[in-house]
């Protein structure tokens, strides 16, 4: 690859990523795509891009580069990053044992993701919970690029790894 990527842009992009926006590193260059669901469709299905706002057919075209380009990696998704399971370590990590049982009694079910954020601001732990998830995503990203062998920088630390 020419160049390192930026450690930061990388749990950015991935911070972003929904079941509606996908992100992509070109490992040649570094530049990161965030796709739409629709625009994947639209290449997919061979859609008539003169049918779309013009906004919409420039991000086409820079969309249907990831799919005519070998160099392009999906960034981790949602899926790969498992949400309920940084926020079911989170539980297990607090220092009060009370403040811990009871997010961990929280989290199963329906509504689990609303009831902790309901229970983080009520306990004041909110910051906490946001450097854990923080650290979690840089975790995996951090995975991610290595195994990829992508060199990168962590702009926090001021190195390169």
């Amino acid at each position: 690859m020419t160049g390192i990527v930026s450690l930061q842009d990388i749990i950015y992009a991935m911070d972003f990523g929904t079941d509606q926006f996908h992100s992509y590193l070109n490992k040649e260059t570094g530049e990161i795509i965030t796709i739409t669901e629709e625009e994947i469709n639209a290449i997919q299905n061979k859609d008539d891009w003169n049918n779309f706002p013009y906004w919409q057919q420039e991000a086409l075209v820079s969309s249907k580069k990831v799919f005519d380009s070998s160099h392009f990696l999906p960034l981790p998704s949602k899926f790969d990053i498992h949400e309920y399971a940084i926020m079911e370590q989170f539980c297990y990590s607090a220092d009060d044992p009370k403040v811990s049982n009871e997010l961990s009694n929280l989290i199963g079910g329906s509504g689990a993701f609303g009831r902790f954020k309901d229970a983080i601001h009520r306990f004041g732990i909110e910051e906490d919970w946001y450097k854990c998830r923080d650290q979690a995503l840089k975790e995996i990203a951090v995975e991610w690029l290595e195994s990829n062998e992508i060199s990168f920088s962590s702009a926090d630390k001021g190195d390169e790894d």
